[in-house]
C-alpha cells in the first residue's frame, strides 16, 4: 500500500516544479524504478491516476524505466542478472556466487515534462 504515498509524493514534487515555472500543467512524468525497489509499478500508475484527478498532474503519463537487479561475483567481479532460486555466476570456469548491489534498487525521478502558458512542452527536472 505504499504505492499510495509514494504516488502522492511524485504528484507533489511535479506540481510544485509546474508551478514554480509557471506551467498550466504537467504532461508526463519519468520515472526509474529498479526490481528490488519494494514498489509495484502497476499499483503506483494506478493510484497516481486516481490520486493526479483535479492536480495539475491530471491527464500526465508515467513513463517508467525499468531496472533489472544485478549481482556482483564475489571472485571475479562480473555483473549478472540472477536465475531464478540460484546465485552462481554465469561466467565459465568462475566458481563464484552473487552478492547484492544496488543496481535494481533505484527509485527517484528523472525528469518532468510541462506545458507552459504559450501550450509548448518543456523538460525538466533533471
Amino acid at each position: 500500500m505504499h504505492e499510495y504515498s509514494l504516488a502522492k509524493q511524485i504528484i507533489q514534487m511535479a506540481e510544485s516544479y509546474a508551478e514554480s515555472s509557471g506551467a498550466l500543467r504537467v504532461t508526463v512524468i519519468n520515472l526509474v524504478i529498479g526490481g528490488n525497489s519494494g514498489c509495484a509499478a502497476d499499483s503506483l500508475e494506478l493510484y497516481f491516476s486516481i490520486i493526479a484527478e483535479g492536480s495539475l498532474c491530471a491527464g500526465a503519463r508515467l513513463n517508467i524505466e525499468h531496472v533489472i537487479p544485478k549481482l556482483k561475483c564475489k571472485i571475479c567481479g562480473d555483473l549478472f542478472e540472477r536465475a531464478p532460486f540460484k546465485f552462481k555466476c554465469p561466467k565459465e570456469n568462475c566458481p563464484g556466487e552473487g552478492e547484492p548491489t544496488e543496481i535494481g534498487r533505484e527509485f527517484y525521478i528523472k525528469s518532468i515534462e510541462i506545458e507552459d502558458n504559450d501550450g509548448d512542452s518543456s523538460k525538466s527536472f533533471h
